[in-house]
C-alpha cells in the first residue's frame, strides 16, 4: 500500500464544510421526524399530542433542515462522493419534509378529534 493511497482514503473519511453542514441538517431533520413520530404515537395512544412545545420545536426543526440542506445542495461544487455533502443535504432536506408532514398530520387527527364546545357538556 503507497501513501498516495493512504493520503487519497484520507480525504474520504475528512470531514468538508459541506458534510458538517449536511450532518447538522439531517440531524435536525431526524430530529422533527422522531417528534413527529412521537406526536402520532402519543396521539393514536392518549388522543393528545405532547403540546404546542413540542410541536414548535418539530416544526423549526423540520424547517432548518430543509433550509440548511437545501443550501447544501445549492452550494456544493461537484455531484455524489466528491465530499461536499451533497447527499446529505439531500437526505436533510427530505427528512426535514417528512418530519414536518408527520407534525402536520398529528395537528389534523387532534384537530379532528377535539370536541367543540357545542358538544361539552354544561355544568
Amino acid at each position: 500500500m503507497s501513501v498516495r493511497h493512504l493520503l487519497a482514503a484520507a480525504d474520504v473519511y475528512a470531514l468538508s464544510a459541506g458534510r458538517i453542514w449536511a450532518f447538522v441538517a439531517a440531524f435536525l431533520g431526524l430530529t422533527a421526524v422522531a417528534l413527529g413520530g412521537l406526536a402520532l404515537l402519543r396521539f393514536s395512544r392518549t388522543g393528545t399530542g405532547f403540546g404546542p412545545r413540542g410541536t414548535i420545536v418539530a416544526t423549526v426543526a423540520g424547517l432548518l433542515g430543509i433550509v440548511i440542506g437545501g443550501l447544501v445542495v445549492l452550494t456544493a461544487d461537484g455531484g455524489l462522493g466528491t465530499g461536499n455533502g451533497l447527499g446529505g443535504g439531500v437526505v436533510a432536506s427530505v427528512l426535514g419534509l417528512t418530519g414536518i408532514l408527520l407534525i402536520g398530520l398529528a395537528l389534523a387527527r387532534s384537530r379532528r378529534n377535539r370536541p367543540t364546545t357545542a358538544h361539552r357538556p354544561q355544568k
